[in-house]
């Protein structure tokens, strides 16, 4: 039992494993890949919106620097810069630096940094290539991420230093972390939720995958007939529902196997009892004193040959029918030629019984052939007019015929018994089904025969007929 217990619990444990791997994971890649993207459109938005404003104004104060203060030569360039940085008005903000053309801060809005060397790529080409160019990193004094922008100044179109904008990365990136922390800490809720949803899902799934799983390991044990209680509404409780369909069908078809093969068990028996016990006493010498006794006991050895053949004959062809070996030999057919060589067989079988066989041709017109397999029909008419016998023998009469009847020719075999109970006759053609009946037989002739008949692409009917009896009809195509 506990090894049952965990056997379970590592196979809801594995379908766990694949639905999360099948349905989670490419939900989690996605949220991830979607953070991603968004901390990267955020980072770029910040930074860029920043880097082209503090560009702007730099090329401003750059533009105006070198209009008003650079035509007068470099003489006054040192003055003008000091007086730019002391009126610089966001100086709390942004950093002003004016740098010589060697590189070094001459005049800065924070006079920590004047006298260094910055020596970041923006001064350098804005010196050597005489372009604004911007630098996103850490200073090298303060160690401090930032952005910069340095412009050119020229004088008579020489470059003799730089204008170099400064802002500290501080609040930007705070806002740029919160923005993303927030988008993270969304998709972490979305996610919790998908996994929550997915594991109350799976949960109501696998637990009457569970449950529906051990009921099938039982069934397939033995437990014939077991049945699932059915609390879904959906397609689990189709598949319960299925399933309790399926055990039934399953414990119906193993008592009628159980009933066919004790009843076939004494359906033998019973022949090879009596054609033992005969010819036993046909060896006697007093028997050949008496021929009548000798041609009694040759006729019951006779007729229960004929019964043991028979019923061989319906096992194998239920054989066949089981594994798909079950053909026809195909060729024009004198349906109604066949059929009177059946009744002609049992005529005299019958009267020896009691019972008379009563033959009506229609209106005497000769049929046209149709495509069968003639042993196969016969074997038919043999199985009911035999049939017709057994269970209807106490009416001592049983009709045959055979008419055309628009594109089919119709045999009908009556008999004046007792009929078949109404609630049976769904049933009388499935294999191994006797019913209530006390009669002979294996139980799987009509199926047999009406499988035949399907075959041909005919119908096989049976019903109980105005009067008392049943009737059988059987319904062929003619020949196209």
């Amino acid at each position: 039992m506990e090894k049952e217990q965990r056997w379970k619990s590592l196979r809801l444990r594995g379908l766990r494993q694949r639905w999360i791997f099948n349905s989670i994971l490419p939900i989690g890649a996605l949220l991830v890949l979607v953070v991603a993207l968004f901390s990267a459109g955020v980072s770029n938005y910040y930074y860029g919106t920043m880097q082209k404003g503090l560009e702007t104004r730099a090329q401003a104060l750059a533009n105006s620097f070198n209009e008003y203060f650079m035509d007068n030569g470099f003489s006054s360039y040192y003055q003008k810069a000091v007086q730019s940085a002391e009126s610089f008005e966001d100086k709390n903000l942004i950093e002003l630096q004016f740098i010589g053309s060697s590189g070094r801060i001459q005049v800065s809005t924070s006079g920590l940094t004047a006298g260094s060397f910055p020596g970041t790529d923006d001064i350098l080409q804005a010196l050597q290539e005489n372009r604004m160019a911007p630098y996103h990193g850490r200073d090298l004094e303060t160690e401090e991420e930032i952005l910069a922008v340095s412009c050119p100044l020229t004088v008579n179109g020489r470059v003799v230093g730089a204008m170099r904008l400064v802002t500290s990365l501080r609040e930007v990136d705070r806002q740029v972390m919160i923005a993303v922390l927030a988008i993270f800490l969304i998709a972490l809720l979305c996610m919790l939720l998908v996994v929550f949803s997915n594991l109350l899902f799976i949960n109501n799934v696998v637990e009457p995958v569970a449950v529906v799983s051990e009921a099938a390991k039982r069934i397939s044990a033995g437990s014939y007939g077991a049945r699932i209680e059915n609390k879904y509404s959906d397609e689990l409780g189709e598949l319960v529902d299925n399933i309790n369909d399926m055990s039934l069908k399953i414990s119906q078809n193993e008592k009628m196997k159980s009933e066919f093969i004790s009843s076939v068990s004494h359906e033998l028996r019973t022949p090879l009892t009596a054609i033992n016990g005969w010819g036993e006493t046909i060896l006697d010498d007093g028997l050949t004193d008496d021929p009548e006794q000798l041609r009694r006991g040759i006729r019951v050895i006779v007729n229960e040959s004929r019964r043991l053949s028979t019923m061989v004959e319906e096992l194998l062809d239920f054989s066949k029918m089981e594994d798909g070996r079950f053909t026809l030999q195909i060729e024009d057919v004198d349906l109604q030629a066949e059929l009177e060589d059946a009744i002609f067989t049992y005529q005299e079988l019958f009267r020896q019984d009691g019972i008379a066989l009563e033959y009506h041709p229609g209106d005497g017109d000769l049929l046209p052939p149709i495509r069968g397999d003639s042993e196969r029909l016969k074997q038919v008419f043999c199985n009911v007019l035999d049939n017709a016998a057994k269970h209807g023998g106490a009416g001592r009469r049983i009709t045959a015929s055979i008419h055309q009847e628009g594109s089919h020719q119709v045999v009908r075999i009556r008999d004046y018994g007792p009929g078949i109970p109404e609630e049976e006759l769904p049933f009388v053609k499935q294999k191994f089904y006797k019913g209530t009946s006390r009669a002979r037989g294996s139980g799987i002739g009509l199926a047999v025969c009406d499988e035949i008949v399907g075959l041909h692409g005919g119908t096989f009917s049976i019903g109980n007929a105005d009067g008392g009896g049943a009737v059988v009809t059987i319904k062929l195509p003619v020949r196209a």
